[in-house]
């Protein structure tokens, strides 16, 4: 006879054959397993109080058996009732406890979450499912995951996302073509999550959403473009034009900017805003060159950026920043005194580069709040589509100075 628990021919505990007699299946190493039947013995067990020679003593009062806790007396795995039971209140008390509902005291928080403890409860996340018809769990779409922006951006917003009490299903693009983007987004269709955050901020990505109904509310987060749609962004020009203006501040007439991916959406944003900061202030802007995001595109570029006449540098990323800090470092100029480079994240390693890198920090962990809200107002109250905007800081450091005389000039 099979094992009543594991429907294994062996007990997990002992591992030796188990057989059955009358209304009782016990192990050869004495393990009962008492079991109520529909009738009919073929039907395998439906309960079992579950005690084993081998376990301790504190277990067998739990009746805990291989780390997993049951009900004295039919051996089922603790529900709702059975933690109301054991905190002395009602189950809408204890289903007010496990959804952080905040209309429940200290103190009766304390003994249910006590409770929960002591019987190891889990929630039934399957039958959970269907009686709210949710599946609690959101689809991130996702690509260039390797990059510092959209690594935060997605952690962002699993964090919040967990705090709100769902899962999250990742989808992850090699590559971003129409294609792939449209069969991430059905296979979320198909596993039924509640929502879709698409982090691929890229512009065609932006034309196939318009085209594909997921049936579910959909957010894009850090960049804007698609009103049909909600979004959680970053005002991406508006944080290039803090950089170029603290530039100009210091008295740089000449700054040049390093661009990402002519693709992405937050290139091309930080490239508009770079311009108009430069065109506002009666200023040239014509010294633009495109990196990858990579540092060693930033390394590459150096030669032609000093060959330029730049005196400013506005750098899209602080990877890129980092290869041109090598650069002119090898090519024997000093940054601030010969060059001010300003880059975009502040990343955390960006305060310890030579010198300490300025660059305009993008609150990563806000922007994940802000797709995660906009997303549950529409799956729980139907809220209509919106959008949302984060204010980037700029983050002064050691990299930026006032220009040289034109006397001075570069190093040759």
């Amino acid at each position: 006879m099979p094992c009543s628990v594991l429907s294994q021919s062996t007990c997990s505990k002992c591992f030796l054959s188990a057989t059955a007699s009358s209304a009782v299946i016990q192990c050869a190493a004495g393990w009962p397993y008492f079991f109520s039947m529909d009738g009919k013995y073929d039907r395998g067990p439906v309960t079992a109080s579950l005690m084993h020679p081998s376990d301790t003593a504190a277990e067998r009062k739990g009746n805990r058996h291989n780390g997993i806790m049951t009900i004295p007396g039919n051996g089922r795995l603790p529900r709702l009732e059975d933690v109301a039971l054991r905190a002395g209140v009602s189950h809408q008390t204890v289903s007010r406890v496990v959804n952080n509902h905040p209309n429940v005291s200290a103190a009766t928080r304390t003994k249910v979450e006590a409770a929960i403890a002591d019987l190891g409860y889990r929630r039934n996340t399957a039958a959970r499912s269907l009686v709210t018809r949710r599946s609690h769990t959101i689809g991130v779409l996702g690509s260039e995951l390797s990059q510092y922006g959209p690594a935060k951006t997605l952690l962002g917003v699993e964090q919040a996302a967990r705090d709100a009490g769902y899962f999250v299903s990742i989808a992850a693009l090699r590559t971003v073509t129409d294609a792939a983007i449209a069969d991430a987004l059905q296979h979320f269709q198909d596993q039924s999550v509640d929502g879709i955050a698409v982090l691929v901020p890229h512009s065609h990505t932006l034309q196939v959403l318009s085209e594909f109904n997921p049936g579910v509310p959909v957010v894009t987060v850090g960049s804007a473009g698609n009103t049909t749609v909600s979004s959680a962004v970053v005002d991406q020009q508006r944080g290039a034009a803090a950089a170029v203006d603290h530039l100009i501040a210091q008295g740089h007439q000449a700054i040049a900017h390093v661009a990402g991916p002519a693709d992405w959406i937050d290139s091309s944003e930080r490239a508009e805003g770079w311009r108009s900061a430069l065109l506002g202030a009666g200023l040239d802007a014509d010294l633009l060159l495109e990196g990858d995001w990579s540092a060693e595109s930033g390394f590459v570029l150096g030669p032609a950026l000093l060959a330029s006449g730049a005196t400013a540098i506005f750098v899209a990323n602080d990877q890129m920043a980092l290869g041109l800090l090598r650069a002119f470092t090898e090519a024997g100029v000093r940054v601030p005194e010969d060059v001010s480079i300003v880059g975009f994240d502040d990343q955390p390693e960006s305060g310890y580069f030579s010198p300490p890198l300025t660059t305009v920090r993008q609150d990563f962990e806000e922007l994940g709040r802000r797709c995660v809200d906009a997303m549950l107002r529409e799956i729980e109250d139907g809220a209509a589509v919106s959008s949302s905007t984060v204010i980037p800081e700029l983050i002064i450091r050691a990299s930026t100075a006032a220009p040289r005389t034109a006397e001075s000039g570069l190093p040759d």
